[in-house]
């Protein structure tokens, strides 16, 4: 999977519309291996983000869970440790 692709689902508040199109875009990126496409394939690019998204907003809206939600700076404190555990600092 796309590193830049983030985990949307069961946090507090909810996944935004920007976080949404954001992850549409890393993945439409990835499968057609293009990071800024052609003017001739731009309407194309475009219309698959947005399939993309309006799915992702569909399984957001359909998934459930009985773990408690969590929290946006717990889970960004926590990759920061892998980072540097990783990469070092």
């Amino acid at each position: 999977m796309c590193r830049n692709i983030r985990v949307l689902h069961n946090f507090e508040p909810p996944a935004t519309e920007d976080e949404i199109r954001a992850a549409a875009v890393q993945y439409v990126r990835k499968v057609s291996g293009s990071t800024h496409p052609s003017a001739a394939n731009r309407e194309a690019f475009d219309i698959a983000v947005e399939a993309v998204a309006e799915a992702t907003r569909v399984l957001l809206e359909s998934l459930v869970t009985k773990a408690p939600p969590r929290d946006r700076e717990v889970e960004a404190a926590k990759a920061k440790e892998r980072a540097a555990a990783r990469y070092g600092t």
